[in-house]
């Protein structure tokens, strides 16, 4: 039996729409206190709440803002090692999705591509310098983790849930200015809709 959709004015953003949390997530990085790359297994929450359309001129953009907040294991009590605000936007007109999103560390980030209304995968992409889809990050990072890349992508599985993976290329003045792939994925599940019934009202 076909699937039968409303008109989506998120477009691919709508699947998004809710509460999520995931357990199986693993980040592969540079631990600086260890001077070593290692894996860390973490436990994630993340939300997507829509927002008013946004009008640049001629330009419409419907969105979400978002959060994501992610603890390593045993650690689930304490601060979380990860904290991400920001934007998922859809221009319909142009085809394409975009991830405006600021870290905890300093760093901001214009990410996008190019997207149809109902794919139910979507890229995010960024390289410092570029005028459209760029990268900012603080001097200190500049000096000793300069960010190169920035490659995310989001997708929607049968099962419901959704999967992510982010692959950030780093230059680490710590190995000598070597770039390496700082990896993040995780897989998440809807524990609360947005929804005129729900207590999101």
């Amino acid at each position: 039996m076909a699937e039968v959709l409303g008109p989506q004015r998120l477009g691919p953003l709508t699947r998004f729409v809710g509460d999520w949390e995931g357990d199986v997530g693993v980040d592969l990085s540079y631990h600086n206190k260890d001077d070593e790359t290692g894996q860390t297994s973490y436990f994630e929450k993340a939300w997507f709440h829509p927002i008013p359309m946004q009008e640049n001129g001629q330009q419409q953009l419907e969105g979400l803002k978002y959060g994501m907040v992610a603890w390593r294991h045993g650690e689930e009590a304490m601060e979380p090692f990860h904290d991400e605000v920001g934007y998922l936007l859809w221009d319909k007109q142009r085809g394409q999705v975009m991830r405006a999103v600021v870290f905890g560390r300093g760093i901001a980030v214009l990410a996008g591509s190019s997207a149809g209304p109902r794919d139910r995968t979507l890229h995010f992409n960024s390289r410092p310098g570029n005028p459209d889809y760029g990268i900012l990050q603080n001097k200190y990072l500049l000096e000793r983790a300069e960010l190169r890349s920035f490659d995310s992508t989001f997708t929607f599985n049968d099962d419901g849930t959704l999967s992510y993976t982010s692959d950030l290329v780093l230059k680490l003045a710590a190995q000598g200015g070597k770039e390496m792939h700082h990896t993040d994925r995780n897989t998440l599940r809807l524990v609360k809709r947005i929804h005129p019934g729900s207590d999101n009202a």
